[in-house]
């Protein structure tokens, strides 16, 4: 049925079927929202272009928080992930975080699976051109075969395929990825509207067949032996684990790589976008770091059923043919063959300061942007923008409110305040660094921080919304028995205890205190537990226990601290304020200002270059027009 001129009618459209688009077609779908997801290959739903890997530092507590709120990544890499490993075993709680690598095909069909089953997300195939807009508020999309779909509200998560232009070596042609085109007329469409565009650059290494490549010569790298799922409905991780392996470049390959630096494309001057730092190409740690005599690799098995090896830490765009030469060089590698080189890819992205907090664009009502359009990196950077930005559709068709994280109480707030505020001048990455609160925001505990958010969407049913509240009860029940259990100088546990960790621990210690102690594990905390109790507890809720504990006292002190710092950060700035009425204000400052369109004091406090004066200055104003 066709509606004034459109094919079909939706309420929200998703542009885009990759990490972002797939949250969120999901979430406004969930909503209640008739969503159509628009993608240019339905066999590529979910496709894992780069390394097929979920999680790791920063980026396992983002997929932690999507779960927390309802989204469907954390499952769906449950159910196809093949080595999952906690990161940083040996350091603090509030710097672990889970990690899984994925057997590519299973995560791509999962996916497609779970959306199909999605009530109100119909999935359509196509290549979108041009978004149709009228008096600055969304209509629809039109297509390549012409078809027009009217909509409400349109989220783009469009990935590296604006005017996606693939390097390697010398030769350069136009590709969303490597096998798919990309999307040109959809990238002119938005620089019509007036959106500010620039030019970022990812890549990828080189494929290898498994097959010819000398495993022995490899350190093994296996999977825990207890798993860490990424969903907090997972119970338990039940497929077979694989073995990864750790090896190194050396100084042969970096001299090959020297002399023939040339016909890098990062280095004559072919490629202009900025690449990501923290995952530079191979060629760029080689010059960047020439005193480092070798680079660690990681050979990572793409899935069960293929032999193709992601050669991880080898992001090249050097020709074929000199990646195979480069290749052979390797220790180990000496006989591998290349089943897919690797490549560099430009791409467009939109500056993200065109955005609200709620990811919806200045520029054009009921238009949201997800993803690497907005300048990220990363799968899971786009999920939770996805995530974010396909909440906000659906309640922008209800003419509901929209939903904000704040940076306090999520990574995922962290990097939207970030994006809107800063900009950015390269690919952006989440670091917990990024995170002043970040002792709080543990993997572990995503659920308590995010999971009534997700319940009042709408996104948490009732069977995890029971499973939640059973988890909150019994991490409370069981902190209760850790902080009142208590051992005495005359009890023969007591003097075990003291022996074993070397310690005088005075005239009595409870298991509180005791995990407070050096070389008091979990494992040791957890058999200390009445019989009762234990047979009721995980080892993994406990650790929550004993991080919520262990971390307490810092957290209040880090509260308190950011309190005093941060005491005037939730002072409103008015959309019409006017910086340029401020005389102590200089122009810049004031055009730093006007670019950020900072609604808060907290968000004019963290754009890169304003001076303590010019905050002094504004902030004297701001509270002068509140007292007024």
């Amino acid at each position: 049925m066709k509606f004034m001129g459109f094919d079909e009618s939706f309420d929200v459209i998703v542009i885009g079927a990759g990490h972002a688009g797939c949250e969120a077609a999901s979430a406004a779908a969930r909503m209640g929202a008739e969503t159509a997801l628009v993608t240019l290959s339905l066999d590529t739903i979910g496709q894992m272009s780069c390394n097929p890997a979920v999680g790791g530092i920063a980026k396992g507590h983002l997929v932690r928080e999507i779960d927390a709120l309802g989204g469907i990544m954390g499952r769906v890499i449950d159910r196809t992930g093949i080595q999952f490993r906690l990161l940083n075993r040996s350091r603090g709680p509030a710097v672990q975080a889970p990690r899984a690598q994925a057997d590519r095909a299973l995560y791509r069909a999962e996916m497609r699976r779970t959306l199909e089953a999605t009530p109100n997300l119909h999935l359509r195939q196509g290549l979108v051109i041009d978004l149709i807009v009228t008096d600055g508020r969304i209509q629809g999309v039109e297509l390549q075969d012409t078809r027009r779909l009217r909509a409400k509200a349109v989220v783009l998560a469009t990935g590296t395929f604006l005017n996606g232009l693939i390097h390697t070596g010398r030769r350069t042609y136009t590709a969303g990825r490597a096998g798919e085109p990309a999307s040109i007329e959809l990238a002119e469409s938005l620089k019509r509207l007036g959106f500010p565009v620039g030019r970022l650059k990812t890549g990828t290494p080189p494929r290898l067949d498994g097959r010819t490549i000398d495993w022995s010569v490899f350190e093994p790298q296996p999977a825990d032996e207890r798993p860490v799922p990424f969903s907090f409905a997972t119970e338990r991780i039940e497929q077979p684990q694989i073995t990864c392996y750790i090896g190194y470049t050396n100084e042969r390959v970096h001299e090959t790589i020297r002399a023939n630096i040339h016909e890098s494309p990062l280095y004559s001057g072919q490629i202009k976008g900025i690449g990501p730092r923290y995952c530079p190409s191979i060629e760029d740690k080689v010059v960047k770091f020439p005193d480092k005599t070798r680079h660690q690799l990681f050979l990572e098995p793409e899935g069960y059923e293929t032999y193709e090896v992601y050669l991880n830490g080898f992001s090249t765009s050097m020709p074929a043919e000199l990646q195979q030469e480069l290749v052979h060089q390797i220790e180990g590698l000496e006989e591998a063959r290349i089943i897919r080189p690797g490549y560099a890819i430009e791409y467009d992205f939109v500056d993200p300061r065109e955005l609200t907090p709620f990811l919806e664009t200045t520029r054009v009502r009921g238009l949201f942007f997800a993803g690497q359009i907005n300048g990220t990196t990363g799968y899971e950077e786009a999920a939770c923008q996805g995530l974010i930005a396909g909440i906000n559709a659906a309640l922008f068709v209800r003419g509901e409110p929209l939903f904000r994280l704040r940076r306090e109480e999520s990574y995922i707030g962290v990097l939207i305040d970030d994006l809107i505020t800063n900009g950015v001048d390269e690919p952006y990455r989440m670091f917990t660094s990024r995170s002043e609160n970040r002792l709080a925001l543990r993997y572990d505990t995503a659920d308590a921080r995010l999971a009534p958010y997700g319940r009042r969407l709408g996104l948490v049913g009732d069977e995890d919304w029971e499973r939640f509240n059973r988890r909150r009860e019994r991490l409370a029940r069981l902190r209760a028995v850790v902080e009142g259990t208590r051992f005495k100088r005359s009890d023969p546990t007591y003097a075990q205890l003291s022996q074993r960790l070397g310690q005088n621990l005075g005239d009595s210690i409870t298991l509180a205190q005791l995990a407070q102690r050096p070389g008091a594990q979990p494992d040791l905390i957890y058999d200390l537990l009445p019989q009762e109790v234990r047979t009721q507890t995980s080892l993994s809720d406990l650790e929550t226990v004993l991080a919520d504990i262990i971390y307490s006292g810092y957290i209040e002190a880090q509260r308190a601290t950011n309190e005093r710092i941060n005491q005037h950060d939730h002072i409103p700035i008015p959309a019409n304020f006017n910086y340029r009425a401020i005389s102590g204000l200089s122009r810049e400052m004031v055009e730093r200002l006007e670019r950020a369109r900072p609604e808060t004091f907290g968000q004019a406090r963290r754009i890169p270059g304003i001076t303590h004066g010019a905050l002094a200055t504004l902030l004297v104003h701001l509270k002068l027009k509140r007292a007024a």
